[in-house]
Formats: C-alpha cells, sequence, structure tokens
C-alpha cells in the first residue's frame, strides 16, 4: 500500500510571526482550511497594528477581517481554538514548540531581512518570505516581498531581491512618510491609527521626546504603546493619500498577494513531497 495522504483540514501550518503581511498569509491559509498557529515574540514591533495578529499578545486576542488570533499559553490548547475556528498564538520567538506541534509547513513571515533560525529540519516543508533567505540551502522556497513586477514569485533556488533600505512608494511618497524612533523610551499615544493628522502635529512621545507626523496625511502606522522603543527603530507611518484612499482596518493588496503565493507553494511542495 502507498502512503496515506494528510488531509488539508488536519494538516498543521506553523507562521513564524504575526505581522500585517503575516496576516494576510494566515489568512490564505486559513481560508484553504489548514491548521494555523502563529509563534511571535513576547513584544511584537508590528506598526500596522490594527490588521496584524500578533496584537493578541498584547490583549489576548485580536480581530483582523474574518480571523480571530487567540493568545494560550500551551500547545495543548491549540485543538480548542482550532475547533472553535479561532488560530492559536504562542510566545515562541526561537520555535521550541515545533517539536510538540509537529506541523507540516513551517512558514517564516518575521521579514527581519535576515534569517533568524529557520531551516529545512523544522518541517517537511519550509517556506521563507523576503531576502535572508536561500532556497534551497536554508528553506525549500523563498517568496519575493518587493513591491513591482515580482511581488509573490516563488524561488526554488537563490534569493529574493536584496533589500534596498528604501521603502515603497505610496502616494509618491517613500522614505518620507517613515517614522523612525529618535530616542530611546516608553511609547505614549497621542493620536490613534486612522486619525487625520498634519505635518508636525505630535503623533507620541518615546520618553519625553514628541515624534512628529513628517507629513499630512492618514495615520497608518504607529507602534504598540506597551512596548520600549529603541532608537532608530521603525516605528510609525504616515500615508500621504487622501482618506477616502485609505484602508487601516483591511488586509492590503501586498498582503494578500503574498498570502496567494505562500498558499501556491504549500500546495505546489505537497503535491511533489506527496504529502496531502
Amino acid at each position: 500500500m502507498g502512503k496515506i495522504k494528510q488531509s488539508i483540514s488536519e494538516t498543521i501550518i506553523a507562521v513564524r510571526g504575526g505581522g500585517d503581511l503575516a496576516t494576510g498569509v494566515i489568512q490564505k491559509l486559513v481560508h484553504a482550511g489548514f491548521k494555523v498557529v502563529i509563534l511571535e515574540t513576547a513584544k511584537p514591533l508590528a506598526i500596522r497594528r490594527t490588521v496584524a495578529l500578533c496584537t493578541a499578545i498584547f490583549q489576548g486576542k485580536q480581530q483582523v477581517e474574518d480571523l480571530e488570533a487567540i493568545l494560550v499559553a500551551d500547545v495543548s490548547e491549540c485543538s480548542t481554538i482550532w475547533a472553535d475556528g479561532q488560530i492559536p498564538m504562542l510566545v515562541d520567538p526561537t520555535a521550541s514548540s515545533l517539536s510538540e506541534l509537529q506541523p507540516t509547513v513551517l512558514v517564516d513571515a518575521i521579514l527581519a531581512k535576515k534569517n533568524l533560525g529557520t531551516n529545512r529540519t523544522m518541517a517537511p516543508i519550509t517556506i521563507a518570505l523576503g531576502p535572508g533567505f536561500s532556497a534551497s540551502e536554508e528553506v525549500d522556497v523563498v517568496v519575493e516581498t518587493m513591491r513591482g513586477h515580482y511581488l509573490g514569485r516563488l524561488y526554488f533556488e537563490g534569493r529574493a531581491i536584496p533589500n534596498t533600505g528604501t521603502p515603497g512608494e505610496i502616494g509618491g511618497k517613500s522614505t518620507e512618510r517613515v517614522i523612525h524612533s529618535p530616542a530611546s523610551g516608553a511609547v505614549k499615544h497621542i493620536k490613534k491609527l486612522g486619525d487625520v493628522v498634519k505635518k508636525g502635529e505630535v503623533l507620541f512621545y518615546v520618553g519625553k521626546v514628541a515624534v512628529q507626523s513628517p507629513l499630512d496625511g492618514v495615520l497608518r502606522g504607529m507602534i504598540s504603546d506597551q512596548v520600549s522603543c529603541q532608537t532608530g527603530l521603525k516605528c510609525g507611518d504616515v500615508d500621504p493619500r487622501p482618506i477616502d484612499q485609505v484602508d487601516c482596518f483591511t488586509i492590503s493588496d501586498k498582503a494578500r498577494a503574498l498570502g496567494g503565493a505562500v498558499l501556491e507553494a504549500v500546495l505546489w511542495l505537497g503535491r511533489e513531497k506527496n504529502l496531502f
């Protein structure tokens, strides 16, 4: 008899990272019927928190569109969360829970621009997003994350386009729209995500230092006030487009594109490896 294939509904996919782009990936995988578990750090640094499932780390749960992530303390709780149609999230920055989870697929969606320890021994299928990974040496597939013609391309050999250090252009603005912390210290919010702001207006404080809006627009990203900021850390994002063109509460086009690419990679490799 041949090997019995695993059904998609019983296939566990562990996703390292729960930021806004990872959330787009997670949605596609959940919609396809996989059991997804998120492995996060204790203090996620995501700035687009309204569309990032990792916000569950700070408040116990987080809803993004039709997804709800629930923070759990132990792998043993995952089955109950899955049965309720939700997504379990573990504080596990080193992915030490993999030995107990035994996922069929591991997706590195940390987007750190470097490999923080993901390798092909972690699961039968390993997929990584963005620069910092080599296919097929470190992972099975690397997914292109650079906006443009190659966004979502799958690399079965080689690497994604190197990090340029320049944010993608939105509304004619690139580096101008992104805020990096001018100091180190605790974060105190003045504005909230989705607010219309003016250039020079105070958005939040880091320690005693006021962080001002770099331009007129919509406050699209702002780091959590439950983390401590370090000088130079990316901590905010102002979208220069008119408010009727900005959506701070649904998954972005880029995140959806990456989700489709990861789902393609999972199904492709699952067929090639005769797993499901």
